[in-house]
């Protein structure tokens, strides 16, 4: 527990928060808005109180409540405020943020009562989409920043990891589609953030299919047994960090005379590492996609397709 993150810098509160150090400095010294100690040479030390009412501020400043007015209210009258605001069902910014003070104190009761009070107002599927998505996607930016650690990422991934694991296993032992086409999920090589992936499982599971789900870390050649099995499949990946920018058109291609050409088969591809990937440049069979929302639509066209067909 010693290694707990207690202590920002004005830095970290602008990365965490959104509110430049400036006005950070402004805020304290005209308002007193925070009380941060300093160090022997002077530098601003934060603790998590000064974090949390930080967010805070920043939401309701957000909302168009002026700096001067928030200054004057105590802490209980800020939460408060919080909660009338965070009452519209677009207002999730506050959500954002309780997530964040989980993730930077280790908390997990936290995180799930949160998550719990989030999945009853809007819905799991508009928590991923409109709340985890917006939190993986700045926990990045953080951890580029030195904001946070590796294990601060570890610790939200695998929470969001379990709510996602209960709710695929809702849809286990349902009636699948009758769909001709097999989907098979996998991370290629080295490859380990998997929550795009599973959420991906979990539409499929959504939409009536029986998605084989293979995990982090498959080798190609592996895949090849599959195609044994199978008349079509579609293959759907997710490239956060591999592979390569400069081994991707290689990937591709060996993947498609591999596993694609003189076949049925398909490869759909997501991630950041895809969406330097130009359409026509892509081979036959290889399709890339820029969201998880237009994956979905995809699935959608392919069931009426199928509809259609009978």
């Amino acid at each position: 527990m010693n290694n707990i993150k207690t202590s920002f810098s004005i830095k970290d509160l602008e990365n965490l928060s959104g509110i430049k150090a400036h006005t950070i400095r402004i805020w304290e010294k005209r308002y007193n808005l925070l009380q941060p100690e300093r160090t022997d040479t002077n530098i601003r030390l934060y603790d998590l109180n000064n974090l949390q009412k930080l967010l805070n501020v920043s939401f309701l400043n957000n909302n168009g409540v002026k700096i001067s007015h928030i200054a004057k209210l105590k802490p209980e009258e800020i939460a408060l405020k919080v909660k009338e605001f965070a009452s519209s069902e677009d207002n999730n910014s506050h959500l954002v943020n309780s997530f964040k003070l989980s993730m930077m104190n280790f908390d997990p009761l936290l995180f799930h009562k949160t998550y719990s009070e989030a999945v009853e107002q809007l819905g799991f599927e508009k928590v991923f989409n409109k709340i985890i998505w917006q939190l993986l996607n700045e926990i990045g930016i953080l951890w580029q920043t030195d904001t946070i650690n590796p294990a601060h990422e570890h610790f939200i991934s695998y929470l969001v990891r379990q709510k996602l694991l209960v709710e695929i296993e809702k849809f286990n032992f349902q009636n699948s589609s009758d769909g001709e086409v097999t989907f098979v999920l996998f991370l290629p090589m080295h490859e380990i953030h998997e929550l795009g992936l599973m959420y991906i499982n979990y539409i499929l599971h959504s939409k009536g299919y029986q998605p084989i789900y293979l995990g982090p870390s498959v080798p190609r050649e592996n895949l090849l047994d599959l195609v044994k099995y199978y008349k079509s499949i579609t293959f759907i990946s997710y490239f956060t960090i591999e592979p390569e920018h400069e081994k991707i058109s290689d990937f591709i291609s060996d993947f498609h005379s591999k596993l694609l050409k003189g076949k049925e088969n398909q490869l759909w591809l997501l991630g950041n590492r895809t969406k330097e990937q130009v359409a026509e440049n892509l081979p036959d069979q290889v399709t890339t996609f820029n969201s998880l929302h237009s994956i979905s639509g995809a699935l959608d066209q392919l069931s009426q397709l199928s509809s259609t067909a009978v």
